[in-house]
């Protein structure tokens, strides 16, 4: 009847029943479509159900089962505790209380869905999970110092993988102890080594390196065959030597052989060094390097000293001394008493002068034998090892004695003054000895093999009868043996020019090369013959 509660409704106004957890059919509730489950008569309660009225029981926690709900109907997690399920989606709100005079649903009413929820709906919107690792994120105080900014990121926010993030101003200031951190390492480096560099540099004695200038030019106005334009052109590659011994010291000159750094000079300049002295080389720019000396020859009075470390080297281009003429306008360029870059002028005053200098030791090894070039050009001591220059600024001698006032012929380190008697070594012989001097540090002498009588007065030279050593004059094997030179023969001509002393013998062997075959005008018991003889080679004096 309307108005009359159904049997085994609840009365109006009274609370539900707990709904089941989703997915469980209330007890004595058949499931849509279960077959087999009968359900209760009316008005009797189901077992374990709660009496009407009664509250209902609280939700389950954490998956936790109903009381009176088998558990294995209930999922073990994604119910949260206020029956919201996991996946945010908010419940569906409880349907409204019956009007007055209208029946209550039933349980077995079709109309109330089986997996309906009476509990309160949670608030609309996603939940807010809490902060990661259980921790609060920071927060902005009002009443904190320092701006939001500087409270939430500059009190050392974390990044995902946990690391301190760092301010602008704390980035600048790692930087700039960076920067200071690796421009120490680098000067430490570098200092380093460059200390051994240095150390390398010194031991080696290469100094600092110099740049000369370029080769000079005729000046405007000057022919180039002019002594001012040969002047010009050679004084760049011309240098003044400064040797310092135990017992004396020395100036000499000496010129530019190759890009090398090899220079010629004379034997008797870089004589006071000995082994311990020191040598210095000085260019027309006035820059000075040190030097050491490669080789040395007191036969031919000549030397190579080397020097490193100087860019821009010319040498001074070498002619030919055998085209030289009586009369040739000449140039000579040196440091007369160490006034260094002297210019003076001249000719040539003969060709073929047997000079020998030298010979302070007494026993002859240091005595030079020189078919010299003569030229009127003043030389005076500290010429000696400047090159004596051609018309076309080529180098066709090396000066190195003079003939001094008191009639003797000596190098110009002495003091004598120049009379206009000069003599300068043959560019050619200085060129093959030069090389010698490079390539193996020593120079060959060619030889007959034969020992002269020195004291003999007679025109020409004579073999002595017995060496210096008390052994043969004429060599077992020898050149002079196998050109078949006896004892006491003389010797009066070379290539048909005459020979009147046992210097003048020397001199003109001297000019040739080891080697070299010659013709010798030899007299023996009054009677002149033509012998044919190729010169030998010696390494000593």
């Amino acid at each position: 009847m309307p108005g009359v509660p159904a049997p085994g409704a609840p009365e109006l106004g009274a609370p539900s029943p707990a709904a089941p957890v989703s997915g469980v059919p209330a007890p004595g509730i058949s499931a849509p479509g279960a077959p087999g489950l009968a359900a209760p008569a009316p008005g009797v309660p189901a077992p374990g159900a709660p009496e009407l009225g009664a509250p209902s029981p609280a939700a389950p926690v954490s998956g936790a089962p109903a009381p009176g709900v088998p558990a294995s109907g209930v999922p073990a997690s994604g119910v949260p505790a206020s029956g919201v399920p996991a996946s945010g989606v908010p419940a569906p709100a409880a349907p409204a209380a019956p009007a007055p005079g209208t029946p209550a649903p039933t349980a077995s009413d079709p109309s109330v869905p089986a997996t309906a929820t009476l509990a309160t709906p949670a608030p609309a919107g996603p939940p807010v999970p809490p902060p990661s690792g259980g921790e609060e994120a920071p927060r902005y105080d009002p009443w904190g110092v320092g701006s939001p900014k500087e409270q939430v990121f500059g009190q050392g926010a974390l990044q995902q993988s946990g690391v301190r993030v760092l301010t602008e101003e704390q980035r600048k200031r790692r930087g700039k102890r960076l920067l200071v951190v690796w421009s120490l390492l680098v000067a430490v480096f570098s200092a380093g080594v460059g200390g051994v560099a240095g150390a390398w540099v010194q031991r080696q004695g290469l100094g600092d390196d110099v740049h000369l200038p370029p080769a000079g030019r005729v000046p405007a106005g000057r022919a180039p065959n002019s002594v001012a334009g040969i002047a010009a052109r050679a004084l760049p590659s011309v240098v003044t030597l400064h040797v310092t011994g135990t017992e004396q010291s020395d100036t000499g000159t000496g010129f530019v052989l190759d890009t090398q750094g090899h220079i010629l000079t004379n034997n008797h300049v870089v004589a006071p060094a000995g082994s311990d002295g020191a040598i210095s080389v000085t260019f027309s720019s006035g820059d000075t390097v040190k030097a050491k000396v490669v080789g040395h020859d007191s036969g031919y009075d000549l030397a190579v000293v080397q020097i490193h470390g100087v860019h821009g080297l010319t040498p001074l281009p070498l002619g030919n001394s055998d085209d030289v003429r009586v009369g040739d306008p000449v140039v000579a360029i040196g440091a007369p008493f160490d006034l260094a870059n002297t210019v003076t002028s001249g000719i040539i005053s003969a060709k073929e002068r047997p000079i020998t200098a030298g010979g302070d030791k007494g026993d002859g090894s240091d005595v030079s034998y020189v078919d010299a070039l003569q030229t009127d050009a003043p030389i005076n001591p500290g010429n000696s090892g400047g090159p004596l220059l051609d018309s076309r600024a080529q180098v066709i001698g090396i000066n190195s004695a003079i003939r001094s006032a008191d009639g003797g012929s000596d190098s110009d380190s002495g003091q004598a003054g120049s009379i206009g008697l000069g003599f300068a070594i043959p560019v050619n012989q200085a060129k093959r000895v030069a090389e010698e001097l490079i390539n193996d540090g020593h120079a060959t002498h060619p030889v007959i093999g034969v020992t002269l009588d020195m004291a003999y007065t007679g025109d020409g030279a004579r073999i002595d009868s017995r060496s210096a050593g008390g052994g043969p004059a004429v060599s077992k094997g020898g050149p002079g043996e196998r050109a078949g030179l006896k004892v006491g023969d003389v010797i009066t001509e070379v290539d048909g020019q005459p020979v009147h002393t046992a210097e003048e013998l020397i001199v003109k062997i001297r000019a040739h090369r080891p080697g070299d075959q010659l013709r010798l005008t030899v007299r023996r018991a009054g009677t002149d013959r033509d012998v044919p003889l190729r010169l030998g080679a010696a390494e000593q004096n």
